[in-house]
């Protein structure tokens, strides 16, 4: 089954614009002419399992070739906390679970110049070795990629690309990864979801741009050179990829403006992204009802100038913009970053070496 489900997802992902089959998706897609306000995908956050750190090392460092991020390599020497793992300009964020690890329902894919190194490490003694007993298991597909599952079950495919694949305008910092870029994030919906009100979600909501929706697939273009795409899959729920939880936080969160509701805390996963236009972005998402404070963190934006402040705000139900009584499609934690600071200089944990062209407080974009 999984070989087949992948497979059916590598087929349908083109990487490119992409025409609908269906008459009202085609509307929609050719409706999306703007400038695209997403500018990249920069990490996954995604749990792993208390007290395994060596599983951590040896599938992310020692199998994918991921480079660890220096500003948590305090927490990499000690053997225990988060660490973070970088692949060109994104990152794995590899929090600990309490204890378990969190399982994709979905797919990641990455890019690397030649798979033949990996297939050597899968079947050399060290790798196979350090990850005995868990799920760690490699396949090649008919097409050349490599179906990989991680230690504790999630999903990757990796693909051959050429340098093209990595983020000139910067990378994270620290050593130059094996592999050149997260090309790809799928994410499994419900069967029946409302494929046409993600697409509208991302694009009216996020200023995101569409590179395919037709009746099996909407993928979202992540900036240049990647996709987030969402694919619907049996067994799958609306709240399949959080893990929500009541807390007492308001007296102690001094942010907190009177008569704000309280949020639930989520500690499932959730995706990282920048944008161009963080204020209207987030102005946009206020309006539906979808801005989101995860309690779980320290940086808590409630209103749109703690936003600005914090460079970031979030989401967490994804609905379509035209049918809001519907309820959310799927919940998905979205961590909503700018590139630019309040006074317009570069926010310092973006990747990118210079601020791009039409971001808030750099030149417009040209038309």
């Amino acid at each position: 089954f999984f070989l087949g489900l992948i497979t059916s997802v590598c087929l349908c992902h083109g990487f490119s614009a992409t025409s609908s089959s269906s008459s009202s998706a085609t509307t929609l897609a050719e409706s999306i002419d703007q400038k695209n306000n997403i500018l990249i995908l920069d990490h996954l956050n995604i749990n792993h399992e208390k007290g395994r750190h060596d599983w951590v090392t040896a599938f992310y460092i020692d199998f994918l070739q991921c480079a660890w991020d220096p500003r948590k390599m305090e927490n990499v020497k000690a053997g225990s906390k988060t660490v973070w793992a970088n692949i060109g300009a994104q990152q794995f964020h590899l929090p600990e679970g309490k204890p378990e690890a969190q399982v994709l329902e979905g797919v990641v894919t990455l890019v690397y110049p030649k798979l033949e190194a990996l297939l050597e490490r899968y079947k050399g003694r060290q790798v196979a070795s350090a990850l005995k007993g868990s799920h760690f298991d490699v396949n090649v597909e008919g097409n050349g990629c490599l179906l990989v599952t991680d230690p504790w079950g999630t999903r990757f495919r990796l693909v051959e690309g050429d340098e093209s694949e990595r983020d000139s305008r910067g990378c994270q910092p620290g050593d130059q990864s094996e592999g050149l870029a997260m090309k790809d994030l799928t994410i499994f919906v419900k069967k029946d979801a409302n494929l046409n009100g993600i697409g509208r979600f991302y694009s009216e909501i996020l200023g995101g741009k569409l590179a395919k929706l037709d009746n099996d697939v909407v993928q979202i273009e992540m900036g240049p050179l990647q996709t987030l795409t969402f694919v619907p899959k049996e067994g799958i729920t609306t709240d399949s990829h959080v893990d929500l939880r009541e807390e007492e936080v308001g007296e102690n969160d001094e942010r907190m403006p009177e008569g704000c509701p309280a949020y639930p805390g989520n500690y499932g996963i959730h995706i990282s992204l920048y944008v161009a236009d963080l204020a209207s972005a987030y102005q946009r998402a206020a309006d539906l009802g979808v801005a989101y404070v995860n309690t779980r963190f320290s940086r808590r934006a409630y209103t749109l100038e703690q936003a600005i402040d914090d460079c970031m705000f979030r989401t967490l139900d994804v609905v379509d913009p035209e049918n809001i009584q519907d309820g959310p499609i799927l919940q998905l934690e979205h961590e909503v970053r700018s590139v630019v600071k309040r006074d317009g200089t570069k926010y310092k944990s973006c990747p990118f070496d210079a601020i791009p062209e039409g971001c808030a407080g750099s030149p417009p974009l040209q038309s």
